[in-house]
């Protein structure tokens, strides 16, 4: 049974990232927070600190009441114990395992212990409510972009999480297949109302997915608030340059090389 969601992730983490030091401080609930900065600005390490996969100098780290992590109170919980939904810009599918069972394998190392045949069942209905049960049978290599991405979609979502982390979800998609994933990501996050991060260089992503938007500059949070005050005040180059000029509606925005250098700390 599905317990009722978490209505805010709380995170407030430092630690060294190679030539800077990263401290975010970030408030989450039902409307969606999208991360932005240049390369090397510390967002897909924001996302790792959260996950429990980058060791913190020092924070806290919360779910409603639970607390993931708190070094003052030496709790720090294991990952798989967060209860967390985490889609790579790879998307993670097993390629030797089919779309079901890549289902299934979320269930099976949940905390329910169901049976295999309980297992095939529960993915094939996550498939069919995404849309999917057709393709069920298929390895990730039979499938399109917009297949796999809504398959890591229903397995992350499989496991009953409490909030969910999407880093650059459309990156590796070709342009028709951006806009039937960035449609589908929108309706599902709107109806699983969990907290939700989203870590993007693409400004469609931003405007489609996110209510709102925290700069990310050096490691630290430039700005934070609503996607309307950050276009109209942006606080940094980048984010001038991200929302100066939006893309129209349908078309595939990237806004370029808008890096401040390559080290890969995202």
């Amino acid at each position: 049974m599905t317990a009722a969601p978490v209505r805010r992730l709380s995170v407030a983490v430092e630690a060294a990232l190679g030539p800077f030091l990263l401290q975010a401080t970030l408030e989450v609930g039902t409307e969606p927070l999208a991360l932005v900065g240049p390369n090397g600005s510390g967002k897909t390490s924001v996302l790792l600190a959260i996950l429990g996969l980058l060791k913190l100098e020092r924070g806290r780290i919360a779910l409603g009441d639970e607390i993931l992590f708190d070094r003052d109170r030496t709790i720090d919980r294991p990952t798989e114990e967060r209860h967390l939904a985490y889609l790579p810009q790879d998307f993670g599918l097993f390629p030797h395992l089919t779309a079901a069972q890549n289902v299934a394998f979320a269930l099976a190392c949940g905390p329910d212990l169901a049976s295999r045949k309980q297992r095939r069942s529960q993915a094939m209905a996550w498939l069919d409510r995404f849309g999917l049960g057709s393709v069920a049978n298929r390895n990730p290599s039979q499938l399109s972009g917009g297949e796999r991405q809504r398959i890591a979609l229903a397995r992350a979502m499989a496991s009953s999480p409490k909030a969910l982390l999407l880093d650059e979800p459309t990156a590796s998609l070709d342009v028709e297949a951006r806009l039937e994933v960035r449609a589908f990501l929108a309706e599902s996050i709107r109806s699983l109302g969990l907290p939700t991060v989203l870590v993007t260089h693409d400004v469609m992503d931003v405007e489609a997915l996110a209510g709102r938007v925290a700069v990310l500059e050096k490691g630290r949070v430039a700005a934070c608030g609503p996607l309307g005050d950050i276009r109209k005040t942006p606080p940094t180059l980048f984010a001038s340059r991200l929302f100066s000029s939006p893309a129209p509606v349908g078309a595939d925005a990237n806004p370029g090389p808008l890096n401040d250098g390559q080290f890969r700390h995202n």
